[in-house]
Formats: structure tokens, sequence, C-alpha cells
């Protein structure tokens, strides 16, 4: 069974943990099913950079990150070396151990979940 741990740098939102077989589901799909708050804008599709996620450990269990997903991550607000888009994070096998933070969402404008 995989586990993915969301965690907030907005501290007042607790963190989240999620267990289950998301073998194929996106890291962004994820967040729509459990609510655990992050905004996106272009439905999924590598479109645009508000769904930015940090992928703190577990990196190993995703897709590999695509030259059009780097570009839009150039995009983001404050990326860094483990910066991936939520909606290309596709977990690739069920025994998954992930450990994703969340940005501060209150700079970033996009549909709230």
């Amino acid at each position: 069974m995989a586990v993915i741990h969301f965690q907030f740098e907005d501290t007042s939102i607790a963190p989240k943990t999620v267990e289950g077989n998301f073998e194929d589901q996106s890291i962004l799909e994820l967040t729509e099913e459990y609510d655990v708050h992050l905004n996106h804008n272009c439905g999924g599709v590598c479109a645009c950079s508000t769904c930015h996620v940090y992928v703190e450990k577990g990196e190993e269990f995703l897709e590999e990150i695509t030259d059009k997903e780097e570009d839009f991550i150039d995009r983001a607000i404050n990326p860094r070396i483990e910066s991936r888009l939520g909606c290309q994070c596709v977990i690739l096998d069920n025994a998954a151990k992930i450990t994703v933070t969340i940005p501060d969402q209150k700079r970033i404008i996009g549909h709230e979940h």
C-alpha cells in the first residue's frame, strides 16, 4: 500500500497522510480526492505551474521529470531542486512512500480545492 505524506509551508494547515493503491494516479489527483489544498489551473495537463510542489522523499516512485515540466517549474514561485508539478507526479508503485511539501498557496492564483 502506498503512503503519501502531505506537509505544508503554511503551518496553519495540519499535515495529512493518505494510504491506498495509488499506482498510475498523480499527486494532483490525490489532492483532489483527499481534500488536500493545492491550487491548479490547467486541469492537470502540464500547461502552467500552479500545482507546483516539493517532493521531499520518494522521487524514485514517480515518473521522471520531462523537459516540458522543467520549463514550467522555472515559472513557479520559489522553485527548488526538489520541485515538481503535482499533475506530472504519477505514482509508479503501490509500495511508494512519498513526502510532498505544498508551497504556501496565498500567492498562487488558481482553482482552489
